[in-house]
């Protein structure tokens, strides 16, 4: 396949990586509907292990087996119905067979990572800097969507994906590797102490080790002078929005709410735009 002409056309580039990006954003559904009920599914075999009994009888269940199928009257859905977006459209948004309604995330994921691509194949063009912020964008859109969720980030991506920024950056493609070392370690021990100064202030927690390792992970994708940029975007953004969602449903203050989709929106900050970020505050990018 020659891809000559997406070297050297933005707007193809942009629009075949948007297409991409539609595909890859419906297997992130997936990826976000079956990752927690594997994870589920172990940790009941584990602890039927540690207590010495049977592990509970469980369907085998695999991001890639059984095929995808309605939730609501198990008919499996075909190819047709499967085409991102469109498809959600076409069928009014409910399953073919027994007409129950579909969730409007599926298509909004879908498209989510569609628009987050094509951006990303404007703002970095062709090169490496392309195919690794496609997979750092692609892992936060499932990690963000399965922490709205579940109020879980999973290990799963967090740790695969803070070790890739290391490697990635072995090569200096978004930072120089000692940046990148010091983000990790940065960001894991900023969260890390805010959790025990929290838990010890007030006698309860207030953030999941998640955090931890998804902030590890951005610094290590990011390097750790765009911490603080994270962390202003991300605090900010969360606690309007978290502000907003309290009021609109009237429950109190002390509803959970989960931070890393703000961590992950700050990342993304951090990723197209902190470098010139930290060069207007600081008038240089410190090494």
């Amino acid at each position: 396949m020659d891809l000559t002409p997406l070297q050297h056309s933005p707007a193809l580039l942009a629009l075949a990586t948007g297409l991409l990006g539609l595909c890859v954003g419906s297997f992130l559904n997936v990826v976000i509907h079956r990752l927690p009920i594997m994870m589920n599914a172990e940790w009941r075999a584990d602890c039927a292990e540690f207590e010495g009994r049977e592990a509970p009888p469980a369907e085998r269940l695999t991001l890639l087996f059984p095929r995808s199928r309605c939730p609501s009257c198990g008919t499996p859905i075909t190819a047709l119905q499967n085409v991102p977006v469109a498809s959600w459209l076409a069928l009014g948004g409910k399953c073919a067979a027994c007409k129950a309604p579909i969730s409007a995330r599926y298509p909004l994921v879908e498209l989510a990572t569609g628009l987050a691509s094509a951006f990303l194949a404007w703002r970095f063009g062709w090169g490496a800097a392309l195919a690794a912020g496609l997979v750092f964008t692609w892992a936060l859109i499932a990690a963000s969507a399965i922490d709205l969720d579940t109020q879980l980030l999973p290990d799963r991506i967090t740790l695969p994906l803070l070790w890739l920024g290391l490697l990635v950056n072995t090569g200096g493609v978004f930072v120089d590797l000692r940046s990148a070392v010091l983000g990790a370690v940065g960001g894991y021990l900023l969260l890390w102490s805010v959790y025990w100064g929290f838990k010890l202030l007030a006698g309860k927690e207030g953030m999941g080790f998640g955090d931890f390792k998804l902030l590890a992970a951005l610094g290590a994708w990011t390097g750790w002078q765009t911490i603080p940029l994270i962390l202003l975007v991300s605090a900010t953004s969360g606690a309007a929005i978290g502000i907003l969602a309290i009021w609109l449903s009237g429950k109190g203050r002390d509803t959970r709410i989960p931070f890393g989709p703000y961590l992950a929106a700050g990342g993304m900050v951090a990723l197209l735009w902190g470098r010139e970020a930290v060069v207007a505050y600081l008038g240089r990018f410190p090494a």
